[in-house]
């Protein structure tokens, strides 16, 4: 008898050979309708899986992460057998699964246009209301080569001849088309029902620019209808949030072709960046942080003994002089063990913390770049401590805190926490690791923070923990950081003389809260779509006057508003209020303070506030009062 557990423990027998199909129809209709895959021992199989020993079984449906990854895989596949059919002269290359949805790239004679994308859409649904069977067959290499050769699908045949020659590979049939794939597939089309097609783009074969430029078909897949709706729903929204549109609406940087992946602040943004860098700064001086400042270029003999030579090389933007390489820096922390190692240290100097707002350049692919998210040039809210191996979990333990409250102040209040631990290259004693990791998840627990483990996503030197934010639409930016290392310092010789008068190597935690500013600010802007808090606009007021007879007592209040240390700026053209109202309240302002005969006789000011909101005629005083409790609350 052949005996198969399920997840609840309970335990069915069958004669011999079961399939998971089989399986799942002895439990229940329902539960054979719905199944897509089973899970044998962590692997994700077909419903059409021969299971041919005693094993723990479950059954992978579209409720689950494991049944949405095999729907989108499958999608992926049908989009290909629809283009096929549409387009039989274009070849296939390569489908995978992404976030949120799957791509697969083609070669063809011409542009796919976007009413291609439609019919294509139209064909996809078509073969899967014909809800035919997904069938997997297994060929010897060279005659899947030969295979596809005859087929004409010479990018396929390429694929298959670089796997070895010993080894045999799968393919999956629905009706007309034929695919090289490992799988797992849903058992027939029928089960793909919530897709889009979202966009073309360019890809070269294999990823290798000096090779054919093909094309990338997006799409999205989804186990429900209310999910897809969802998410294209959060698509929507997020173009109009998207910060590289935002940025030139409001004046605050572009990009130039002159110097891709750098960028351009304007005054606008540039006062919107001060805004942040102070707060950040006033972070260090309140936390105990002592601010350093570090050199842009450094020989490349440092970059060697740190590792970041071999490991970031072509990352790395370098210069000569005198016969001397050097290298833009990547990142800050050589630097600040240079920093340290500068006099003598005791244990009684520890912990030792240094913040740097460090500009590093990395020299990352023009087709990676992405506004200010993603560039070559950028400035990190970069912190090291130096401290003992005692005084990682309540530095840890500290910083967390100190980190959820920088969040809540930027309007983020819900972070996730993942725990990176051990790789299996490593470098370091389990001993030296278990204290480590162990000091990382209780400084998490002591912080009331439920927490991921991602196994083995550790740093070769040491665990860390990654803080990602959850923005207002659902998306995810992993923003924060604190890492242990314990090899930096050795590798660069620093030392501390303990209480019992030794030499002893200090434990490097790198940490940053925002990461990039750059990136940050990206972050920011589409946050708020743009409508930044008071305290962070770049103008807070506008004041505008109706006549010519107001314009005195508009520049009067304007500086009594600047004394107070608030950022306005005055409309004083002659052009109708209506008119300057709505320019002003398209760049998002705070408040917009109009003043006509009224106001200026009653020595007041009418005040509308950001959505249109008007708050009526008051004292500039008590408006006064109203925005400084505004800018304080951070709201």
């Amino acid at each position: 008898m052949l005996h198969i557990t399920l997840p609840d423990g309970s335990q069915r027998e069958f004669p011999g050979p079961v399939t998971v199909a089989e399986v799942a129809a002895s439990i229940g209709s329902g539960l054979a309708k719905a199944a897509l895959a089973g899970k044998i021992d962590g692997k994700v199989v077909d419903t059409s899986f021969l299971i041919t020993q005693d094993s723990p079984l479950s059954i992978v449906t579209a409720k689950d992460a494991d049944g949405l990854e095999v729907i989108r895989h499958s999608t992926a596949h049908l989009l290909a057998y629809a283009v096929k059919d549409l387009f039989p002269e274009a070849q296939v290359t390569i489908g995978p699964v992404i976030e949120n949805g799957f791509f697969y790239d083609f070669s063809y004679k011409r542009p796919f246009t976007p009413d291609d994308l439609v019919a294509i859409e139209k064909r996809m649904t078509e073969l899967a209301n014909k809800d035919e069977p997904v069938v997997r067959r297994v060929l010897p290499r060279d005659e899947a080569v030969t295979y596809f050769k005859g087929m004409g699908e010479h990018y396929k045949a390429e694929i298959i001849a670089s796997i070895p020659s010993n080894e045999d590979v799968s393919l999956y049939r629905e009706g007309a088309f034929e695919d090289l794939c490992r799988g797992p597939h849903v058992p027939s089309t029928g089960k793909l029902k919530h897709f889009k097609l979202m966009k073309v783009a360019g890809a070269y074969w294999r990823g290798d620019h000096r090779n054919e430029m093909l094309q990338r078909i997006y799409g999205t897949a989804w186990a429900t209808k209310d999910e897809l709706q969802q998410h294209l729903t959060m698509i929507e929204e997020a173009e109009k949030r998207d910060h590289r549109k935002l940025g030139r609406e409001l004046d605050l940087f572009h990009i130039d072709e002159h110097a891709p992946g750098l960028v351009f602040w304007h005054p606008k943004g540039w006062t919107l960046w001060q805004e942040v860098e102070q707060y950040m700064r006033r972070v260090y001086r309140d936390n105990g942080y002592q601010e350093v400042k570090g050199p842009q270029i450094i020989d490349k003999s440092l970059w060697e003994k740190t590792g970041h030579w071999d490991k970031y090389r072509d990352n790395m933007f370098t210069t000569e002089s005198e016969k001397r390489e050097y290298a833009l820096k990547p990142m800050n922390c050589p630097g600040h063990i240079l920093i340290y190692k500068q006099g003598i240290k005791s244990y009684r100097d520890l912990p030792l913390r240094y913040g740097e707002f460090g500009q590093c350049h990395r020299n990352e692919p023009s087709g990676g770049l992405h506004g200010i998210m993603r560039v070559r040039g950028f400035t990190q809210d970069d912190g090291h401590i130096f401290c003992t191996e005692e005084q990682i979990l309540p530095e840890c333990l500290a910083y967390t805190a100190l980190l959820q409250k920088v969040y809540a102040d930027f309007g983020f209040k819900n972070i996730i926490y993942k725990v990176a631990t051990r790789p299996d290259a490593r470098i370091g004693s389990d001993e030296v690791w278990d204290k480590a990791e162990h000091a990382l998840m209780e400084s998490l627990r002591a912080s009331g923070c439920e927490f991921e483990i991602s196994p083995g996503d550790g740093a070769f030197y040491g665990p860390k923990i990654e803080y990602t934010l959850k923005d207002a639409i659902g998306r995810q930016w992993q923003c924060g950081t604190m890492q242990v290392d314990f090899s930096m310092p050795e590798r660069l010789d620093a030392e501390y003389v303990g209480e019992d008068g030794a030499r002893h190597r200090p434990v490097m935690l790198h940490r940053a809260i925002v990461g990039s500013l750059e990136r940050f600010i990206g972050i920011l802007i589409e946050e708020h779509a743009g409508a930044l808090p008071t305290w962070l606009s770049p103008v807070q007021v506008a004041v505008l006057n109706i006549t010519d007879a107001q314009a005195d007592y508009c520049r009067e209040i304007a500086k009594s508003l600047q004394n107070q240390g608030l950022r306005v700026i005055t409309n004083l053209r002659n052009e109708k209020i209506t008119y300057k109202i709505r320019e002003h309240a398209l760049q998002k302002l705070p408040f917009i303070i109009v003043v006509g005969d009224k106001e200026k006789e009653a020595g007041a000011v009418a005040v509308r506030a950001r959505g249109n909101k008007d708050l009526g005629v008051m004292p500039l005083e008590a408006f006064s009062k109203l925005i400084a409790a505004d800018v304080s609350s951070k709201v």
